[in-house]
């Protein structure tokens, strides 16, 4: 580690911690409210929750494992992107931990979802990975993703954060 990495890990040591706790909720707008209701209910096991009656606009909250979803009611006039033809695991996504893949898989199977199963690993260590989508195409994994460890990486390693790749960088 260069002089300069150790002066970055220093301003890095020193700047306050952000006063983030967790992720509160994601939004998605939708074409059917019902339906995504409908959907992350019976698929996902989320609950609707009283939303604040200022908002003059429909929608519905939904709570669940600690985090929200908003759904939004897209109205009528608004274009809608159209859904992704296929499910593609490198796309954006929201990502729920799971303590029983084999049983999340046969629940979506039997719910006739499509989706794309994958495994990623590192060493000995393997992930398995379940993505669909919902009705409106926002895409969803299911994951035992806390199999893999997270390790911090040092300042001296930002630049390498897409592929380790160069020498300095291993």
């Amino acid at each position: 580690m260069g002089l300069r990495d150790k002066d970055q890990l220093r301003v890095l040591e020193l700047e306050p911690a952000l006063p983030l706790v967790r992720l509160n909720h994601v939004s998605f707008s939708c074409a059917s409210l019902e339906a995504s209701v409908d959907f992350y209910r019976r698929v996902l096991g989320f609950e609707l929750v009283q939303r604040p009656a200022s908002l003059d606009f429909k929608g519905a909250w939904m709570h669940k494992y600690g985090m929200g979803i908003h759904l939004l009611q897209r109205s009528s006039d608004c274009d809608a992107p159209p859904p992704p033809a296929m499910i593609n695991p490198k796309g954006n996504h929201i990502s729920f931990q799971c303590s029983d893949m084999a049983l999340m898989k046969a629940r979506l199977r039997d719910m006739n979802l499509e989706l794309v199963t994958t495994r990623v690993w590192d060493g000995e260590t393997a992930v398995e990975q379940l993505f669909f989508h919902d009705p409106d195409g926002n895409m969803i994994e299911i994951c035992n993703c806390e199999n893999l460890p997270v390790v911090p990486l040092a300042a001296a390693a930002s630049s390498c954060l897409v592929k380790q790749q160069t020498s300095q960088c291993r």
